[in-house]
């Protein structure tokens, strides 16, 4: 884990899904693939939201409290029950926030010695920085391929024998 590797590709979350999602018409947008999974528009949504309140609050946390205080759990449905918003103003807000994200994690300040910080995740127990900075990565990278999925899912049907070479047409984007 190198902490510029993961910053460098976290700057690229947001221009990829705007990328993917700006001028698509409503039905591809909010388009889903039936119960218990999320739209493209609700995986942005998420990402988000991850970005408001989960990724910089918990390593802050690590960074002044260590494992003497649990994380906050991560709500990972939120943006279900938000109010819609055209996706250029929800993508505007992904870049902001991120930006801002990114920008708190730089002012932290951390080394690779950091890394081996630790804090305690309601779920997981102990975690450390470098586990938490990872997930976020891991998590972008993802969210960007369940969103690539949950589009192509629209032509599941349409492509004919070609599906038998593109195995992303029988995976199905669960909310995760």
């Amino acid at each position: 884990m190198r902490i510029s590797d993961a910053t460098t590709l976290l700057a690229r979350t947001p221009t990829t899904v705007s990328a993917l999602l700006l001028d698509l018409p409503d039905e591809w947008l909010h388009r889903d693939d039936g119960p218990d999974t999320w739209s493209a528009y609700a995986i942005a949504g998420h990402l988000l939201h991850g970005d408001e309140t989960n990724w910089i609050p918990r390593i802050q946390l690590i960074v002044a409290h260590g494992t003497g205080r649990t994380f906050e759990p991560f709500n990972r449905v939120a943006m279900l029950s938000w109010d819609r918003e055209p996706v250029a103003t929800l993508l505007d807000r992904f870049h902001a926030t991120r930006a801002r994200a990114l920008q708190d994690l730089a002012n932290l300040g951390l080394t690779a010695d950091d890394l081996t910080l630790t804090g305690t995740h309601p779920e997981f127990g102990t975690v450390t920085l470098s586990q938490v900075l990872s997930a976020w990565v891991a998590h972008d990278l993802t969210h960007a391929a369940q969103i690539a999925e949950v589009l192509a899912g629209r032509y599941r049907h349409d492509v004919g024998p070609y599906r038998r070479y593109m195995p992303a047409l029988d995976r199905f984007a669960p909310a995760e």
